[in-house]
């Protein structure tokens, strides 16, 4: 029997993942994504901005990435008055909670224990970060330790998709409150950094945009010492100054202690410790990396992802959105699910489907995607039934939307037939042919979802779902060497291809009721697919196929961006592009927890 062509994932200029295995950490407001795992040095930071619907990021050199420019903030340690030089220094690294990068290294009679962090908690939640350092003397006597933290404004980034660069000059200035601020020339500016310690510190400045911070610590005979320093953002600088002054008066342990009972209470379990560290880092790394505060208006906004190095940016579509990022967050935090919700009906809902957009819902990219118009209904009815919370219809811009969003579907039905037509695929490909078979099982059960939902007059014009899913099994089934395979698309005059685009798989076909998955037509047509090279969304549905088990093996095995979702993999599952995918990564950690504990696939 000829074999389904899985299709490339689509041209859109993909970025190669950085050969430098970044820690990489943040919460809502504050994005920390590049930790050199060398020296503990961290080189960039990343905001986002509503005004700039962009991300700003600050970083010591425009490579950044690479990880060959200076730092933006390195820490510095000098033992009874001897630099030393961290490259020399082995770190062992962890990750407490899967979140919060941590390192150890012993020199000589000193073990030094480090911890970079973004509060985040009640009473935490702050637009900064710490870098906090613990000490340890194993020798009978006193150490003088000089500690803190240098660095070089380099570079400064405005990001959409591509990054540009502000033209006005690097600012780096001591501030009024023992901090140091650092911003471009320009005012107003977007953003500025400040950073300053928890104690009386010495600070310095040079012209060539770089700044050190030096605090002295007294280490006692096996004794403890510790310190640390607060990196805070604002839009201007006495802002960024204010928040560096709140996180030294709460004190770093208590932003500490909250953070981590904040992570504590997102965490989900299957049983399995090894599937449970890989659910656990995807959802954090979605929930504050698909999910951002922005600066300069404190609002939630959906993107699909803040790290740097992948080629949609903070751009967004409701599909991923909706299907991908919020149910991973529905898991963790069912609240902030709710607000995002709303908030998504709000920024987009007003024109459901109609393509790529800027983060405060401008439109970035036209194109409709039938699954991106239907995808209000679903992921409105999956809130509902996870959370219990019914309550939710009655907030006008859901209602609104619903009614939108069916209004745009319905115009798009056949005339004869109960199929709707569609431009792009959830991805943004254009589809062969208009009607596709992942489109219309998504459609039917958002029609399915209009029928309960919307008003009693109006959902008498709402096509009856299991006429749709009748009509799909009669127009995209074909035979093949005798037996049934079903068609991706068809123009329902009698062509049809059967070439699977990952993101519209047919594999997902269970997921929206629109076939059992022991079904024989579908279990045959998921083991026809050619699945090389691997695109990582098709590898996650095929948790709901026939081969679900070996699925999840592979998955607990495939080392993937340090353990992050990423777009396109190899065979064995490693990053290849556009790593650091959080929105993906909300898939993945949503569908290993859905494969356990309701499709009851052996983790």
């Amino acid at each position: 029997m000829p074999r389904c062509r899985t299709l490339q994932a689509p041209a859109l200029n993909p970025i190669p993942v950085p050969t430098t295995p970044w820690q990489i950490t943040g919460n809502h407001w504050i994005a920390l994504p590049c930790i050199h795992p060398i020296d503990g040095a961290i080189h960039a930071v990343g905001v986002v901005h509503r005004a700039a619907r962009a991300a700003v990021e600050f970083a010591g050199g425009e490579d950044f990435a690479g990880g060959k420019e200076a730092p933006l903030a390195r820490p510095y340690l000098a033992i009874d008055g001897v630099a030393v030089d961290w490259s020399e220094q082995s770190l062992a690294w962890e990750r407490a909670f899967g979140w919060l990068p941590t390192f150890t290294a012993t020199i000589g009679a000193v073990v030094v224990r480090a911890t970079i962090f973004a509060p985040y908690g009640r009473d935490a939640d702050t637009a900064g970060a710490v870098y906090a350092l613990a000490f340890e003397n194993r020798a009978g006597a006193a150490i003088r330790l000089t500690v803190g933290l240098d660095g070089t404004l380099g570079h400064r980034q405005l990001r959409v998709r591509a990054p540009r660069p502000f033209i006005d000059a690097h600012s780096v200035r001591r501030g009024t409150t023992e901090a140091v601020v650092l911003s471009g020339e320009a005012v107003p500016g977007l953003v500025a950094l400040a950073i300053g310690s928890d104690g009386a510190a010495t600070i310095s400045t040079s012209e060539s945009a770089s700044y050190g911070i030096r605090r002295e610590v007294r280490l006692p005979p096996n004794g403890n010492a510790d310190t640390a320093f607060f990196l805070a953002v604002g839009p201007e600088g006495d802002g960024a100054e204010a928040t560096v002054a709140v996180m030294r008066r709460r004190g770093w342990r208590y932003l500490l202690s909250a953070t981590r009972d904040a992570l504590r209470s997102l965490e989900q379990t299957t049983g399995n410790e090894t599937l449970d560290v890989l659910i656990n880092r995807n959802l954090l790394f979605a929930y504050f990396y698909g999910v951002g505060r922005a600066l300069d208006d404190a609002h939630f906004y959906l993107m699909r992802t803040r790290v740097p190095w992948h080629s949609r940016g903070v751009t967004v579509r409701e599909w991923e959105a909706l299907m991908w990022t919020l149910p991973a967050v529905q898991l963790a935090d069912a609240p902030l699910a709710r607000e995002l919700l709303l908030r998504a009906c709000e920024l987009h809902g007003y024109s459901p489907g109609q393509g790529v957009r800027y983060l405060d819902g401008t439109l970035f990219e036209p194109g409709f995607s039938l699954e991106g118009a239907s995808a209000y209904a679903i992921a409105i009815e999956r809130y509902i039934r996870e959370t219990g919370d019914d309550q939710v219809v009655e907030e006008p811009v859901i209602a609104d939307t619903l009614y939108g969003s069916f209004e745009d579907v319905r115009v798009r039905r056949h005339e004869e037939f109960p199929l709707y037509s569609t431009e792009i695929s959830p991805s943004g490909k254009p589809t062969p042919f208009a009607y596709t078979l992942h489109g219309n099982a998504v459609a039917a059960m958002a029609l399915d979802v209009f029928r309960r939902t919307l008003d009693e007059e109006t959902s008498k014009n709402v096509d009856d779902p299991e006429a749709v899913r009748a009509a799909f099994q009669r127009h995209f089934t074909r035979e093949r060497d005798g037996k049934e395979i079903l068609m991706s698309a068809v123009n329902l005059t009698g062509e049809a291809v059967a070439d699977d685009e990952p993101s519209a798989s047919v594999v997902w076909l269970p997921m929206y009721d629109a076939a059992d998955r022991s079904d024989s037509a579908y279990r045959r047509t998921v083991r026809s697919l050619e699945i090389e090279p691997r695109v990582l969304v098709q590898q996650i549905a095929h948790l709901l196929g026939p081969e679900a088990n070996e699925t999840m093996k592979w998955l607990r095995r495939a080392p993937l961006h340090g353990g992050l979702a990423a777009e396109v993999v190899d065979a064995d599952g490693k990053a290849l592009e556009n790593g650091g995918d959080a929105s993906l990564a909300g898939l993945l950690a949503y569908m290993l927890w859905l494969a356990v504990h309701v499709l009851g696939v052996n983790p």
